[in-house]
């Protein structure tokens, strides 16, 4: 199988991350769920990578397959999940535990899925700060501050007191990501943790979000629908669509000289690209059932230019460091209107 890691592999010392040949499977009475077939791809240190397709394109579920933390009956069936030369998918519950928060962290779209509701702030961060290193509660305080400090929140010493339900629903998404950051992990999974933001707020947390990555070199994939969000955050930009990348490549690339249509669909889609008072692009169809995905290519049965051709499985065709699974690639003069 050619995939995204043999053609876009950077030097070896330098990667974070590498996933390979990913398939979690959900088993139903109706058959198996293919969540995630067969996603590869790899991150070197201080990279963004922006994960980007609809709503159950498979992009959370690789997200939460890194973390270990899927629900049952979910599971992964095949592939391997390299982390700092180790495969995380060989490894049991008490050595996953050890290194999420400490060297793996994940922000979720809902704050509250971090914070215990009934927990003050500093508690809960000092208890994660205690969790992993033996420091005492006064220096896990300090550092707790200044995490909350870090993602600008104002009087950050006076929020340890608070409990979550006083704070705003951006206060609680920034004490999210200053508990992920406490240990300053070398590979950070956002979950659309901006996407119920306001504008504003969405747009501060970004920028911060950015300014962290880069002064502390870490590694981030960003889980989104949002391109907007993924065109001025990431490096690379990888688009899943039925629980495959179907085009992956540097972030200007992709999204400036799309090939496969189904970028072309979602980039066209963006409300910022209609005129006032023209009528909203839209991708024709609905994502087929993951229980009954068509032969071949999953986007045929939306695509106007699917043919005979489509039917086949498509392999990842490579031009430099731009991938894509499409046997009618739109052409760079093409791509968008």
């Amino acid at each position: 199988m050619t995939d995204i890691i043999d053609q876009h592999a950077p030097p070896r010392s330098d990667v974070v991350l590498d996933v390979r040949g990913l398939k979690t499977w959900f088993p139903t009475r109706a058959g198996e769920v293919k969540a995630v077939d067969e996603v590869s791809f790899s991150l070197t240190r201080g990279r963004v990578l922006g994960l980007v397709g609809e709503s159950g394109s498979g992009k959370s579920v690789t997200g939460f397959s890194i973390m270990g933390q899927l629900e049952p009956p979910g599971r992964v069936v095949e592939g391997s999940i390299l982390f700092g030369g180790r495969d995380l998918t060989t490894l049991d519950r008490e050595s996953m535990r050890r290194l999420r928060g400490k060297r793996i962290a994940m922000i979720f779209q809902d704050p509250m899925m971090t914070l215990n509701p009934v927990l003050k702030v500093g508690t809960q961060m000092i208890e994660a700060i205690l969790a992993h290193d033996q420091v005492s509660k006064a220096q896990a305080r300090e550092r707790s501050t200044a995490a909350l400090a870090a993602v600008g929140i104002p009087s950050p010493a006076e929020r340890l007191s608070a409990y979550p339900h006083q704070l705003s629903g951006g206060m609680r998404q920034r004490v999210a990501i200053a508990i992920a950051l406490l240990h300053r992990p070398e590979l950070i999974i956002a979950d659309e943790p901006t996407t119920a933001l306001d504008v504003t707020i969405q747009a501060q947390i970004i920028a911060q979000v950015q300014r962290l990555v880069r002064e502390l070199g870490m590694t981030l994939i960003w889980i989104t629908h949002d391109l907007s969000v993924v065109s001025r955050l990431a490096d690379d930009v990888a688009v899943m669509y039925a629980g495959r990348i179907v085009e992956y490549g540097k972030a200007e690339d992709v999204l400036n000289a799309p090939r496969h249509r189904y970028t072309v669909g979602l980039i066209e889609s963006v409300p910022s690209r209609n005129r006032p008072g023209e009528r909203l692009r839209q991708i024709d169809g609905i994502t087929p059932s993951l229980l009954a995905l068509p032969t071949g290519c999953a986007f045929r049965t939306r695509c106007d230019a699917a043919d005979a051709q489509c039917a086949a499985a498509q392999p990842l065709r490579t031009h430099g460091t731009h991938s894509h699974r499409c046997c009618h690639p739109v052409a760079a003069h093409e791509a968008l209107r």
